[in-house]
């Protein structure tokens, strides 16, 4: 037994250190002080390390991905090879192979949980804005939502669009604004100043599309990353939505309603019609739930670009619904979100349609 011990001592010791911080992690959670500590750190470093990164066009996450799975398959074909050769140490080895992998995915995760989940524990958006998500009554959805449709009126033919009349503001030309997205917002919630510099374009979008994900803000390399094969009519609201995580910006409804402020004050007039397109999504979804007829009395007064580009985005989506891989990560996610004491899961996201009919319920009174 001790020869055991001492052969895999290096391992327990980094199993030891790994379940430590992560113990350290779990107790201070319920210490706000602590964690606002921690969170202040860990925006300070992602910071840092995402100007390196951004000296770089390229997705270095993506690239460290791509690294890790690679690193991952060779590792276990290495390590397959390591126990068929070492005859009689076989069941010493794969304990070894196992260990080791464990380690290294629990590594992994207690980085994640200092450098992101920290900010799961500290005062939410919501907090520092005083603007705070309410049960709200259908009449004011229903007004809420007809103000965002009047809003993509004005706002559709201010943007290029193709011989069809759909979306077709080039890719890049989006990305290339997107620095001065929060601008204005800033001024109104100086808590959101950054510097920003951007957004990247995953190369991999399309498997980010079967994962059903249009976006990731990775806290290891400071990055929002956004999924460019998805329908570009809001790849500006998504950019924003990423820039809201970077803003250290944990929960996804907050992020949602901070893409959406942001886009529709930033003055450009593609980010505009992006910002009210995503609020108009998630409001007319809630509204068609509460009450199908006032959904359809809006629905019936889109013009037709609107509605040519929902349907778009719909088609480009439902190819990939109900997939087994679609299905696994949406549970994947909706445990890290559990995991995280966001207890709705996925259903976080409905949360923005509250937020958006308190903001926007008197302008809604008023233009009605």
């Amino acid at each position: 037994m001790r020869a055991w011990s001492r052969r895999h001592r290096a391992l327990h010791i980094w199993l030891l250190a790994d379940l430590a911080l992560l113990a350290a992690f779990w107790l201070a959670r319920s210490s706000r002080a602590v964690m606002t500590v921690l969170a202040d750190g860990a925006s300070a470093f992602r910071a840092a390390v995402g100007r390196l990164c951004f000296l770089t066009d390229v997705s270095v996450m993506e690239v460290l991905c791509a690294a890790l799975v690679l690193a991952a398959a060779g590792y276990a074909v290495w390590s397959a090879a390591a126990v068929v050769r070492a005859r009689g140490h076989r069941g010493s080895r794969a304990y070894a192979a196992a260990m080791g992998a464990v380690c290294a995915g629990l590594t992994i995760y207690v980085g994640f949980c200092y450098l992101w989940g920290v900010h799961y524990y500290t005062d939410s958006f919501q907090d520092r804005s005083g603007i705070y998500a309410q049960p709200v009554a259908a009449e004011d959805l229903a007004a809420v939502t007809a103000y965002f449709a009047d809003r993509l009126a004005e706002t559709a033919p201010l943007v290029e669009r193709d011989g069809e009349g759909r979306f077709a503001v080039p890719r890049e030309e989006i990305l290339a604004a997107a620095p001065h997205a929060y601008d204005a917002l800033e001024e109104r919630f100086p808590f959101l100043a950054f510097e920003d510099q951007g957004v990247k374009a995953v190369r991999a979008s399309r498997v980010m599309s079967a994962l059903d994900f249009t976006g990731v803000y990775c806290p290891f390399t400071g990055e929002p990353n956004v999924n460019v094969d998805s329908p570009a009519c809001l790849l500006a609201s998504t950019a924003a939505h990423e820039m809201a995580h970077q803003r250290s910006v944990a929960s996804e409804q907050e992020c949602n309603f901070l893409a959406i402020l942001a886009c529709t004050t930033c003055g450009d007039d593609t980010y505009a019609y992006s910002g009210w397109l995503l609020g108009y999504i998630h409001l007319s979804n809630a509204l068609y739930r509460a009450d199908p007829e006032a959904w359809q009395a809006v629905w019936a007064e889109l013009p037709a670009e609107v509605a040519a580009d929902l349907r778009d985005n719909n088609a480009y989506w439902d190819q990939f619904r109900d997939t087994a891989v679609r299905q696994v990560s949406n549970t994947v996610y909706e445990g890290f979100l559990k995991s995280y004491g966001q207890e709705q899961g996925l259903q976080t996201y409905g949360t923005v349609v509250d937020l958006l009919v308190v903001y926007y319920r008197d302008a809604a009174r008023t233009d009605g």
